[in-house]
């Protein structure tokens, strides 16, 4: 993997010796910064908030326009083709994240992978295969990535880690239909879900950062 392609994770922390890490992955063409204020809003003491910035790539379903993106976008519809490489490649680069926490002192129970959109199906993606138990998922406005892979590829370590996922009603990017299918699948391969639903479109509101909030007080009490 060449770690070149990615620039240096944004990093936020209240307290200088933090005992959990969330690595929060930001969406299609968004960076790291996309989700800084949100961070401060929580206002979570003892956590360190690692926001890194995806590499640049040709969206082919935005006509090969170059933005950051954690993997190729073919279709936006229900059974478009995906990227499985580029979804691998992402996975791998989190995966150097999460090592990168358990260096600094940080355990993986400690560790929650956070995302929105792009960001939270590789969040999902990444977490459920990671060999060590780690603290929980946030899963916003997004969708289960390679499903047809999950049951032979999921690890063991974290068939019952704390999943917080949340769509919302009106989102026109990711359908709620899309969300419900990957919620569907998850249940079917027995994940305990935290499911929220709002009246927003492919957004972040005010009650979701206060649940939250809520879930990462709970998981990382």
């Amino acid at each position: 993997m060449n770690l070149s392609m990615y620039d240096t994770p944004i990093e936020i922390s209240l307290d200088a010796t933090p005992t959990a890490s969330v690595i929060w992955l930001h969406g299609l063409g968004a960076d790291g910064n996309d989700f800084v204020p949100v961070v401060k809003m929580l206002n979570l003491p003892s956590i360190r908030f690692v926001l890194p910035h995806a590499a640049y790539k040709k969206v082919t379903a935005n006509n090969g326009y170059e933005m950051r993106a954690w993997y190729d976008v073919f279709g936006f519809s229900i059974g478009s083709r995906e990227d499985e490489a580029g979804i691998r490649e992402s996975q791998a680069y989190i995966e150097s994240l999460i090592q990168r926490e358990i260096g600094r002192g940080i355990p993986a129970k400690r560790i929650v992978l956070a995302g929105f959109s792009q960001g939270g199906a590789i969040a999902l993606h990444t977490a459920l295969r990671h060999p060590q138990p780690l603290a929980g998922i946030l899963a916003l406005s997004t969708y289960l990535p390679l499903k047809a892979n999950l049951a032979k590829e999921k690890s063991k370590a974290n068939q019952h880690i704390p999943i917080f996922m949340a769509h919302g009603t009106y989102d026109g990017v990711i359908s709620p239909d899309t969300c419900r299918i990957s919620f569907d699948v998850l249940q079917a391969q027995h994940y305990t879900i935290n499911w929220h639903k709002y009246p927003m479109a492919h957004a972040v509101n005010q009650q979701e950062i206060e649940d939250i909030r809520e879930f990462l007080r709970t998981t990382l009490r």
